[in-house]
């Protein structure tokens, strides 16, 4: 019944080597070590895992989060769903991870593990993709819970169930979870997500912002792809990312940019409705659809584009535009909760306004990058950005987070109650 946010399934999910202890940067904020969380039990509660077909950015961050949990000496259980043919367990990246049920029953089956599991767990991270996991019910007081919601989910709801299911989502969110969770501190990754939870579900929890992270840049093998220009969109092919829309340029703009082909890099259920609607509007051979691409490919083809282009009508935060922005691609995307974020309009994109088009705003950008110099300004600034986005402070963070929930005799740690302002997020003072 539940609804992942965040990226893509375009191209591998396969990780790098899990990360030793952090160093360097991501290993301290203001000089302070990671505290050591040996012997610390977590519980990772979320709707998929990245290796699943319909993974998004919100997999990536449970799993990025987990593993560095476990290189910092934790013990991490990864409770998710299981799709046909996969393993009800497997330990991955030092994880153990857990499959149960459907992506219904799934919300039934994991608080039961969490029952019988309950004297062993010293913190549970519960991913809240529009429905929680209730674990405040079933885990013992003394257990620190961390709800991690990645945005609002009440339209996103009504975009993909039936009325009655919809206003049932909608309940859950906006009455039950924020009540449930009231005395437990609450993650999020943008200031955006942050602002909906307070104004729109009167969310009572402190809420801290730790934002995604970004895979480091890899290099690229040139590798022309057609277009001039060529715009990309990576991502999931799901309603709610409207990549219709984006497939429609290379019709809308060909009056004025005959040359531009679109590619569309990932896998969904919208796949064969994209592949229609580029034949009806007679641009079956300016738009690429390339599915799934493994890392080496989706990279080629991002890093060869003008401009990445993101029609989704709600996000988190927006990893994509982010792993674009490591490339040097800019990104035009809707003025949107989580995109404003993730988009520094004018500097690594443009946004696009309530009154304006996409075609134009996208017309507009490629006009300014037809400026050698514009465009290396833009590609300097779209590379400096993603810099300030890795996974290792996200991880140092939620590391710090994690040590101040516990009770006092759950870690020998020294760095048991660390300031929460950090580089990457800002604790709510509410």
């Amino acid at each position: 019944m539940v609804l992942s946010s965040g990226s893509t399934s375009a191209g591998s999910r396969s990780l790098p080597p899990s990360p030793g202890p952090a160093t360097g940067p991501d290993a301290a904020v203001h000089g302070e070590p990671e505290p050591a969380l040996a012997g610390v039990r977590v519980a990772v509660l979320n709707f998929r895992e990245p290796q699943q077909s319909a993974a998004g950015g919100a997999e990536e961050y449970a799993w990025q989060v987990s593993r560095h949990l476990v290189a910092q000496g934790a013990s991490v259980h990864f409770l998710t769903a299981r799709e046909p043919g996969q393993t009800p367990a497997e330990r991955r990246d030092g994880i153990e991870l857990r499959r149960m049920g459907n992506r219904y029953l799934v919300y039934l089956l994991v608080p039961l593990w969490l029952l019988f599991h309950r004297r062993r767990l010293d913190v549970v991270i519960d991913s809240m993709n529009g429905i929680p996991f209730f674990s405040p019910l079933v885990v013992r007081r003394r257990t620190a819970v961390i709800c991690l919601v990645h945005h609002v989910h009440d339209r996103q709801f009504h975009a993909f169930f039936p009325t009655w299911l919809a206003r049932t989502g909608c309940f859950v969110e906006s009455r039950v979870a924020p009540l449930l969770y009231r005395n437990r501190t609450t993650v999020t990754v943008s200031e955006s997500s942050r602002e909906d939870l307070r104004t729109r579900l009167r969310w009572l929890a402190p809420i801290q912002v730790v934002p995604n992270g970004s895979p480091a840049e890899r290099p690229v093998a040139p590798r022309p792809v057609p277009g001039d220009p060529a715009v990309v969109y990576l991502g999931r092919l799901v309603g709610h990312k409207r990549a219709e829309r984006v497939v429609a340029l290379a019709a809308d703009l060909e009056g004025t940019r005959p040359g531009l082909h679109v590619h569309v890099v990932g896998r969904g259920p919208e796949s064969a409705a994209l592949a229609a609607r580029a034949a009806e509007l007679g641009v079956a051979d300016r738009v690429h659809l390339h599915g799934f691409l493994a890392e080496p490919d989706k990279n080629a083809v991002l890093g060869a584009a003008l401009l990445n282009v993101t029609a989704s009508e709600f996000e988190g935060w927006g990893l994509t535009v982010i792993e674009a922005a490591a490339f040097g691609v800019p990104t035009v995307a809707y003025d949107v909760a989580g995109l404003r974020d993730s988009v520094r309009d004018g500097v690594t994109g443009w946004l696009v306004r309530d009154g304006e088009e996409l075609a134009d705003v996208v017309d507009r950008a490629v006009e300014e990058l037809s400026d050698p110099v514009r465009r290396a300004e833009v590609q300097r600034a779209c590379r400096a950005w993603a810099a300030e986005f890795t996974w290792g402070r996200t991880g140092a963070t939620m590391t710090r987070l994690v040590a101040a929930e516990l009770p006092s005799d759950a870690t020998a740690s020294p760095a048991r109650t660390p300031d929460l302002r950090l580089a990457v997020g800002e604790t709510d003072p509410t």
